[in-house]
Formats: C-alpha cells, sequence, structure tokens
C-alpha cells in the first residue's frame, strides 16, 4: 500500500503565473494554537504574501492570511500575523543572497502536510514581463487543442 505522506493545504495559484521559479525550499512554520485546524480545513490564502530575511538572519512569512478557526474561543489566533520560517542556516544564507539580487524575490507557494506537521514550500523567483505571460497562456492554449485533437483521432 503506497500512501502518498504530503497533501497541499493551500496553494499560490498564481505564483506561477507572474514568476518563473527558479529554486524551491521546504521550510517549517511557527504556528499559535488554532492556524493548525484552520490550516487542516483549508482555511487561509498566500495571495499576496512575501518572504523577508531579517537582519538577524530570520526569515519570516509577511502578509499570509490563516482565517480565524471556526470552532475556536476568545484565543483564537491573529489572522494577518507575521509568521516565522525555520530553515538551516544554509539555506538562510542562500536566501538572503538571493533576494538582495536585483529582479529576484522570495514567494510562497503552498502550505502542506508532512507526517503530520505543516510545512511552506518556498521559491525564489523572478517576475515575468507581460508579454511572457501572454506567451505561457498561448503556449497552454495551443496544447491543449492538440490533447483535444489527438484525443478526437484516437476515438
Amino acid at each position: 500500500m503506497n500512501q502518498k505522506s504530503e497533501s497541499e493545504l493551500i496553494s499560490n495559484r498564481k505564483a506561477t503565473h507572474d514568476y518563473e521559479i527558479l529554486e524551491t525550499f521546504e521550510a517549517g512554520i511557527v504556528l499559535k494554537g488554532t492556524e493548525i485546524s484552520s490550516l487542516r480545513n483549508h482555511g487561509g490564502s498566500l495571495q499576496d504574501s512575501y518572504i523577508l530575511v531579517s537582519a538577524k538572519n530570520e526569515v519570516w512569512l509577511k502578509g499570509c492570511s490563516i482565517s480565524p478557526y471556526r470552532f475556536g474561543n476568545i484565543h483564537n489566533h491573529e489572522e494577518k500575523r507575521e509568521r516565522k520560517l525555520l530553515l538551516h542556516k544554509r539555506e538562510i544564507a542562500n536566501l538572503k543572497t538571493s533576494a538582495q539580487e536585483k529582479g529576484l524575490t522570495l514567494i510562497p507557494l503552498s502550505f502542506y502536510l508532512k507526517k503530520g506537521i505543516v510545512k511552506v514550500k518556498i521559491a525564489i523567483a523572478r517576475g515575468k514581463k507581460e508579454y511572457d505571460k501572454r506567451a505561457a497562456l498561448k503556449t497552454r492554449e495551443h496544447k491543449k487543442s492538440m490533447d483535444r485533437a489527438m484525443k478526437g483521432i484516437q476515438e
């Protein structure tokens, strides 16, 4: 029995449209109280969120929204707080040098469960120009039409 040990909770689908992904990393995240329950119910958004490396070599996830847990009490978490990411020193150094390089940015791609623990997939990315986005859409549409034509031939 081969079970998948990772299950995606939330993804940033717009990231692949707006950015060219150069390198990805897996990071742990510091969560409080009801945040894990809310994430397990797919209650959150990575839209307009980004990653910042501080002067103290700490990595922070900013702009991420994890909605308040429905069944929580008065000790429910704050929706848009900064959350610390957990990485190795060499990974932090790599992210820091990449973030300082012109044209590169750090973005979160998804939250997922790995062996019951929430992880964040982060990426070093370069922003796409408008004409790159149009070209990507055109090639995707062309591929879809080719697949449809091939499917019609096989039937």
